[in-house]
């Protein structure tokens, strides 16, 4: 069993006779148990006992019981206490307020507050233009949910959404220094979302839509693009997009093969699936098929619903019927944005010569990474663990600095696809090879090479 680093470590505190070699035993006992240890301190000590903290990462919350269970069974040892780091990181939030000036004295309030702030609020009443410009909105997003669609753990409800919103929150300061706030609404009714948007979109600089289910999240977006003049980016759909097309631009580099010229099955027709069909095709792909559950996308099916018509008439010209694996036959490039396990390795034989295979399902992709490698020239998928993770982080920072830079108030195709490209080409000719097709997402080029590009799009 192979244990992960960081998302499943505890760290058990125990209480030991005084005897140092009581920790080497336990720490072998971890191992034996298939644990990491990655931390033993030494919290205590005296000639009575010792108190050791003993941090370790497990494969997930079962295999973590196992590993108690492992130092359980070590003599002299007790567990006293066990700590998942992972809530303890979490306790409190993640995210906090914190204040940009001084306000130490009363000038200082004077200025910040009143009287001082009553004069900007009349000047920005007399030229609303200027309110980007001297309030937090010219660096602000409002990160929305919904709480319908959260990760791979389905419809949960904005409560629970609210850890992840505060996660996305932080990534947008630490990676575009935008300042985010997380908005969880208890509706999942689409005229209350779009209404809600709207009542609070005075205060914000960009609307990015997160973790609300197909078909709602299409309509919303729709509505809010056409109501506000701030841009509204739904970052599932068109995060996920950007970050495919600039790992497939790179992808085709390394098998040498042209985008217009391979045929791409993608499996999933959601959100991030009809965004990436659409991105693909405005980047010059010429031959897209789309796979739902029940098979092939196409556009003589007259029972298809209205959202998945829509899609097969723009993809599958040549009319292709059946199941996945009919869809992957002479198949250049596989994009797997659907469930756990719908791809076996063996069909990627199947494929043309070089084949592209990316698996992006979370927390489970379509297939194995470490099988898909046995047959795919390049691999992708969510997972860090893995060469070529393909992550919305290298996206919607950079994107949304742009953005607000430019006092934009709408985004565009062409500003997707000059993202995609300047993501691609963060990674230099001499580092490319068939396992480092992207950047990593802490690349300090990458959220500037995003920003610059939009800025720059026409």
């Amino acid at each position: 069993m192979s244990a992960t680093p960081s998302s499943y470590s505890i760290t058990m505190r125990l209480h030991t006779a005084p005897d140092h070699g009581i920790v080497g035993t336990t720490a072998t006992a971890i191992a034996s148990a298939g644990g990491i240890v990655t931390g033993i301190d030494v919290a205590e000590s005296s000639h009575e006992r010792l108190v050791v903290d003993v941090t370790c990462s497990a494969a997930d919350a079962d295999h973590a019981e196992v590993l108690v269970t492992a130092v359980r069974g070590v003599a002299g040892v007790e567990v006293h206490k066990v700590s998942d780091r992972t809530f303890l990181l979490h306790i409190g939030g993640k995210i906090e307020v914190t204040s940009k000036v001084p306000l130490r004295t009363r000038d200082d309030l004077s200025m910040a507050y009143t009287p001082g702030v009553g004069r900007v609020s009349a000047a920005l009443a007399k030229h609303p233009e200027d309110v980007s410009r001297l309030t937090i909105k010219g660096n602000s997003v409002a990160v929305v949910t919904d709480g319908s669609a959260v990760l791979g753990l389905g419809n949960i409800g904005p409560g629970a959404a609210l850890p992840v919103m505060e996660g996305k929150a932080a990534l947008f300061k630490r990676f575009g220094d935008i300042d985010a706030w997380p908005i969880c609404l208890a509706t999942q009714d689409t005229d209350e979302i779009v209404r809600a948007v709207e009542l609070i979109s005075p205060g914000f600089g960009g609307i990015n839509l997160e973790d609300i289910a197909a078909p709602r999240c299409f309509e919303v977006e729709r509505r809010l693009r056409e109501s506000l003049d701030i841009p509204v980016f739904h970052d599932d759909q068109h995060g996920t997009a950007i970050v495919v097309l600039a790992a497939l631009t790179n992808a085709m580099r390394c098998v040498e093969k042209k985008l217009p010229d391979v045929r791409i099955v993608v499996a999933g027709a959601g959100a991030a699936g009809s965004a990436i069909v659409t991105l693909l095709l405005a980047g010059g792909a010429g031959d897209v098929v789309v796979c739902d559950r029940d098979g092939i996308l196409s556009a003589d099916d007259e029972t298809l619903p209205p959202a998945f018509s829509e899609l097969a008439s723009r993809t599958n010209a040549s009319r292709l019927h059946g199941d996945l694996h009919d869809a992957l036959q002479g198949a250049d490039v596989f994009i797997g944005v659907s469930a756990p396990g719908v791809l076996p390795a063996e069909w990627i034989a199947d494929m043309a010569d070089r084949p592209v295979v990316f698996a992006l399902a979370n927390p489970d992709p379509e297939v194995d990474p470490a099988d898909a490698e046995k047959y795919a020239a390049v691999v992708a998928s969510g997972r860090s663990d893995f060469p070529n993770q393909i992550n919305n982080v290298l996206a919607f920072p950079g994107v949304f600095r742009g953005l607000l830079d430019a006092r934009a108030k709408e985004i565009t195709i062409e500003m997707l696809l000059q993202a995609a490209d300047a993501i691609a080409h963060v990674v230099k000719d001499e580092e490319l090879n068939p396992n480092f097709i992207i950047p990593t997402v802490f690349h300090p080029d990458v959220p500037k090479a995003v920003a610059a590009a939009i800025r720059g799009a026409d």
